[in-house]
């Protein structure tokens, strides 16, 4: 009896992962925004800005990070690389619920720090030789706030090791990682592997993933994540994250 119900989930996560992973996905998605471009660079930085303030109506996140775009004269690599104290003068007023011209200016400096010494984004997230995701998320926070900052910006960054869901930061690693046929997340990187990516869990995967029998934890925590991160690889052990296309596309939905 388990095999077969095990069958039947398997065969529902194919079916709406096929139903949902289509190119309309796009324009209503955060994703949007690094799909502007075509340069590596340009990509990893504008996907990474979207997806820090990825929180909230899916709408406005887009237009916060259009403007932030505008900031940076539609050219990420080149801003990030090349501002100067002066030109962050454009920032004032940029606030998207908690992220605000602050917190983006101390991003901007980061990022250029990232870019100017330790290799780019790709690296940073990859310097650990563990495939463990919390431990790699845990030392990219370290690396990214190892200058003088507000302590409020912290948050921004999520660290699994002190249980953080780190949705942003996973649903960015899906962007970046995973190719698709549908040309919907970029697979320009090639230091991680599919097969160690971990669901974004938000309110809809949680949801679905609960009542599909994924995720038994009632709190949504990194342990959760490792959960239902663990019952996807059952179904596809060398992509499980695409499944997010199924569970947050059933949520939204109500298909389920």
């Amino acid at each position: 009896m388990k095999i077969k119900q095990n069958q039947q989930l398997f065969d529902l996560l194919e079916q709406k992962y096929l139903t949902f992973s289509q190119a309309d996905f796009i324009e209503n998605d955060p994703i949007l925004i690094p799909h502007r471009f075509s340069k590596k660079e340009d990509i990893e930085i504008s996907g990474f800005l979207a997806a820090i303030i990825a929180w909230g109506q899916r709408k406005t996140i887009i237009n916060n990070a259009k403007r932030i775009l505008t900031i940076m004269d539609n050219a990420p690599f080149d801003f990030i690389c090349n501002h100067q104290e002066t030109d962050l003068i454009k920032t004032k007023g940029f606030v998207h619920r908690t992220f605000n011209a602050d917190d983006l200016m101390y991003f901007f400096s980061a990022l250029k720090r990232i870019y100017l010494k330790h290799g780019g984004l790709e690296t940073v997230f990859s310097i650990n030789p563990s495939d463990v995701m919390a431990d790699r998320l845990s030392k990219f926070k370290k690396l990214f706030f190892d200058q003088e900052h507000l302590k409020r910006t912290e948050k921004h960054l999520a660290d699994p090791l002190k249980g953080s869901t780190a949705k942003r930061l996973n649903m960015y690693l899906r962007w970046m990682v995973r190719t698709d046929k549908e040309g919907i997340d970029f697979g320009i990187w090639r230091k991680i592997e599919t097969k160690h990516l971990m669901l974004p869990l938000d309110v809809h995967t949680s949801k679905v993933g609960r009542r599909l029998g994924l995720l038994n934890r009632k709190q949504n925590d990194w342990k959760a994540v490792e959960e239902v991160t663990a019952k996807l690889r059952s179904f596809d052990a060398i992509d499980p994250v695409k499944y997010d296309f199924a569970l947050f596309g059933m949520g939204v939905t109500g298909q389920l």
